[in-house]
């Protein structure tokens, strides 16, 4: 399984192990991933997906998934979290009309 998160796709970024004789040897910085349930005030339903800490954080900071979904252009959103935002923008129309 690919180390990726399901939201926003960010992945492992690469750099340099660098020495107190600044040798450099590459290396690979991991991104945190976390296992969690976020609940849809909308569709009324929990998604399992595994995202990273950083992301967590920022749904956590826009007041939970279907406002960061809505306030995330599309481009930066995963297939998966792309599907979800439609289903979510299709609910509040409904309940809008």
């Amino acid at each position: 399984m690919s180390r990726r998160c399901d939201l926003l796709d960010t992945g492992p970024m690469s750099g340099n192990n660098v020495s107190h004789a600044m040798n450099k040897t590459r290396r690979r910085f991991e991104v945190n991933l976390c296992n969690v349930s976020l609940w849809s005030d909308s569709l009324e339903q929990s998604f399992k997906v595994r995202i990273a800490a950083k992301t967590l954080r920022t749904v956590d900071f826009k007041g939970g998934l279907d406002a960061f979904l809505i306030g995330t252009k599309n481009a930066k959103l995963t297939d998966k979290a792309k599907k979800i935002k439609k289903a979510v923008v299709k609910k509040k129309e409904e309940l809008a009309a």
